[in-house]
């Protein structure tokens, strides 16, 4: 393996196919994926080369709720080093209850084009 070759365990099924990722001028795509066992395994795989994405799942403090956290996401995919940039926004939120599911709590985070949503409703204590 090439020092360019990245292992991948792909997330897109269930069948979570251990793949090969490595970039490769003689491929009409500019990437060879190996070991997967369908074309959206070879997506993902140059996806993790090129523009790693991920789904931002965490939550922020809410008053006077029934809890003291509400949990939220983002309601897309962000690049993976936007996380933590994300996250320092996301720490400083408080949010009041009551709240709906699906209400935006961030909108377009970052310029990332994804907003923050809660992911349950919740009623004041």
């Amino acid at each position: 393996m090439s020092s360019e070759a990245k292992e991948i365990i792909c997330i897109i099924c269930p069948v979570g196919c251990r793949m090969t990722a490595v970039r490769d001028k003689n491929s009409p795509s500019g990437f060879l994926v190996s070991e997967n066992q369908c074309k959206k395994g070879e997506a993902y795989g140059i996806e993790e080369l090129t523009n790693p994405t991920r789904v931002l799942t965490t939550t922020v403090k809410i008053n006077p709720g029934i809890y003291n956290r509400l949990p939220v996401r983002i309601n897309g995919s962000i690049p993976k080093n936007k996380i933590f940039p994300c996250m320092k926004v996301i720490n400083k939120v408080e949010v009041k209850a009551p709240i709906k599911i699906g209400s935006v709590i961030i909108e377009n985070i970052l310029n990332t084009g994804c907003d923050l949503i809660a992911s349950r409703s919740m009623k004041a204590s």
